[in-house]
């Protein structure tokens, strides 16, 4: 039995359609909260293993805010790119392509991995407004507090990627490794919460397309980060992180602010790398100041 979302009833009152768009080649299913005549759009963009679910916690308190949430080639219900690797470039390509044919003109949100993405596709050229990018990675991940936990996360990628395949994505797949991967990241000592940060990673975090792409989106992600793009990007830029991220630590995303020509940065304490599902409320709020701007 899936446990209650905490954010049920504001996302009940936000209109959402799926829909799917021809981007390179591949099909890639996308939804769309809110009205289509809304004054601004959100393109969101969802980090490593999940899809757009994820995000809908913060979508549930931008009311009036249209959001274009697809799911990265490979996750969810998007299939990966064909005869494209699945590496910075390809989803760059991506990115950019799906913008210009389902919301040009949109603003650019990115959490996770999906800051990565974001933020190379804006630097590459992609055009926006403007650019928000929730727990963003900013400094590379090997380095960061957990770099440990890190490097195991590589040897147990690299082991899915060389097993059988049959073995190999039972691996990636096994429900118990999935939970020590959230118990990690969560940081709120709400029962009631914590019961839904779990249940959303035992019900999507498992639904990439093969241990093909996994692997080579996982190596994407940990072979960059933020800091790469930042100076390229002229646009308003928002970060939004977190206190106690054990991937980019908050002092890291001090220096990493700095390294744009025009960005700010919003800190919410005790939280982690969940602000998506533990605080969407505070995350919306500085969006909505921000898109005000």
């Amino acid at each position: 039995m899936s446990a209650p979302n905490p954010y049920a009833a504001q996302l009940a009152e936000i209109p959402v359609t799926r829909r799917e768009a021809t981007v390179l080649g591949g099909t890639t299913a996308y939804w769309v909260y809110g009205p289509d005549d809304a004054a601004v759009t959100i393109l969101a963009v969802h980090g490593f293993r999940g899809e757009h679910h994820g995000l809908e916690p913060i979508v549930a308190f931008l009311p009036g805010i249209r959001v274009i949430s697809p799911d990265l080639p490979g996750f969810g219900e998007t299939a990966p790119l064909p005869g494209r690797r699945h590496d910075l470039g390809g989803y760059v390509d991506w990115l950019t392509s799906f913008a210009a044919d389902t919301c040009p003109g949109a603003v650019v949100l990115g959490h996770s991995f999906g800051s990565i993405v974001a933020a190379a596709a804006v630097a590459a050229g992609l055009p926006t407004p403007g650019l928000i990018l929730v727990n963003p990675i900013g400094a590379p991940a090997l380095a960061g507090p957990r770099g440990v936990f890190t490097r195991l996360a590589v040897l147990y990628y690299l082991l899915g990627a060389r097993l059988p395949r049959r073995v190999g994505e039972a691996l990636l797949r096994n429900r118990m490794i999935v939970r020590v991967m959230s118990l990690a990241m969560v940081k709120t000592r709400d029962a009631t919460l914590r019961r839904f940060v779990h249940d959303q990673h035992d019900t999507y975090f498992s639904r990439f397309a093969d241990r093909d792409v996994l692997h080579e989106a996982f190596v994407t992600s940990v072979s960059h980060d933020v800091r790469q793009s930042a100076a390229g990007i002229a646009q308003p830029t928002l970060l939004i992180a977190a206190e106690r991220d054990d991937i980019t630590p908050i002092e890291k995303e001090r220096e990493l602010v700095r390294l744009f020509p025009d960005a700010r940065l919003y800190e919410i304490p005790a939280v982690g790398h969940l602000i998506h599902y533990e605080t969407p409320r505070p995350a919306a709020e500085a969006i909505m100041r921000f898109l005000a701007r």
